[in-house]
């Protein structure tokens, strides 16, 4: 893999941009392999990247049945975050705020890290209540948040109006290290350094079956033929469930579609990441000038990855409040994405009952700002069998009544 460089730039531009590589392979799947990871979206890649980078292990095979990032890791709205309540959350999310901090040296590739500040709205004197209980909480576990006075957010955000008559700012939980990065460049990124140390990553193939032999994994077949392997990790988001029935077992979750949009660009008038959780709306701005924009997850089980016009209009009604200007500008592009939600809102990242078998699944609507953390640990699990970092997010904690329960102390698992 050649270093990408100014020189790099330099170079190729005296030679018509001729030289550049691919940024990985494009590989067939071998008959067998030490790891099979499923699914090449953000936390798959991850995982493969560092058990490679921390563990030496690179006979792999990333097996993809749409293409590269091409599920929820290219249709969230970036936020990067890490002010959770709960310990183990807090530990997790902020190993990967921390990765992302140094991440486009990490792979010699600019997954354009905005550490630009993200900001929770106290809309009501519950939450101010609940948001400086996080900022005590966050002090403790070393993650840096404040609670802010509603003169500040004015400060930060001058188009914010923050008098409604419904809904008022009174605060905010701010954490100035928080912020955004290119989802698609961040998958890049993980793929050309996981085929860069020789892994296969395999689109377009599809995961019919898992085999096993007693009681141990034997490895897939897929629309390519079968694959074998010694460990095998499940890495699908929304489709999780679907995966560990085949596999043999049930997962305590439920996918959802989850929706978001993005404005007409615009010229730059926020550059902190806002999320007004009374009302259920969050927003930030783009490097484009499109005001990015989600809200909450339908309240019915789906797989599809469209939009509805229902949940756009309750989004954009909630946010018109707190933001009169958005109320003039055109819609450029509405999707959803199939997100897999648990009962306490945390991720799963355990043992399977099939010996030999992982699963990493559950984020809800919160992924994309753990994916360096989440494979991190994910790979350590892996390889040694135990990690701290997912020592309290095994499968084990709902029968053991050991919940993790940020559906309300975050605010939104977002």
């Amino acid at each position: 893999m050649k270093r990408y460089s100014a020189f790099a730039i330099a170079r190729e531009a005296l030679r018509d941009h001729t030289g550049w590589q691919r940024a990985w392979r494009k590989a067939q799947p071998k008959k067998r392999y030490d790891v099979v990871i499923v699914g090449a979206g953000g936390h798959g890649l991850a995982t493969a990247y560092y058990l490679g980078k921390n563990f030496g292990i690179t006979n792999i095979a990333i097996l993809e049945k749409g293409w590269l990032g091409g599920g929820n890791t290219g249709r969230n709205t970036t936020i990067i975050r890490s002010n959770y309540l709960q310990d183990p959350s807090a530990a997790i999310y902020e190993k990967a705020r921390s990765l992302y901090e140094t991440m486009s040296q990490d792979l010699n590739y600019n997954v354009m890290f905005s550490p630009r500040g993200v900001m929770m709205l106290a809309q009501t004197e519950h939450e101010v209540r609940g948001y400086q209980r996080t900022a005590h909480a966050n002090a403790l576990q070393g993650v840096a948040t404040e609670f802010i006075s509603a003169q500040r957010v004015k400060e930060l955000v001058p188009i914010m109006n923050i008098n409604g008559p419904r809904y008022p700012v009174l605060g905010a939980l701010w954490q100035p290290r928080g912020g955004s990065a290119r989802h698609d460049a961040v998958a890049w990124g993980y793929a050309r350094a996981c085929s860069a140390m020789g892994m296969d990553i395999i689109q377009k193939c599809e995961v019919t079956a898992v085999r096993q032999e007693g009681g141990k994994v034997k490895g897939v077949t897929t629309s390519k033929g079968d694959i074998d392997c010694e460990k095998l990790g499940l890495v699908v988001a929304g489709h999780s469930g679907a995966l560990a029935d085949m596999a043999g077992f049930r997962l305590p979750l439920e996918s959802v579609p989850l929706q978001a949009l993005v404005s007409e660009p615009i010229k730059p008038c926020m550059d902190v990441v806002v999320m007004a959780n009374t009302v259920h709306g969050y927003m930030s701005q783009s490097d484009k000038g499109e005001m990015v924009i989600g809200g909450g997850t339908d309240a019915f089980n789906s797989y599809t990855q469209r939009g509805s016009f229902h949940h756009l209009e309750e989004t954009v009604r909630a946010l018109v409040e707190t933001f009169p200007m958005i109320s003039r500008l055109k819609m450029l592009r509405h999707w959803g994405g199939i997100v897999d939600v648990t009962g306490d809102r945390s991720p799963i990242l355990s043992k399977a009952p099939l010996e030999g078998c992982f699963v990493n699944c559950g984020w809800g609507t919160g992924g994309f700002k753990a994916i360096p953390g989440s494979g991190w640990g994910f790979a350590e699990l892996m390889a040694r069998g135990q990690s701290p970092l997912t020592d309290e997010f095994g499968l084990n904690r709902f029968t053991e009544g050991r919940f993790i329960d940020e559906s309300v102390a975050a605010g939104v698992a977002h």
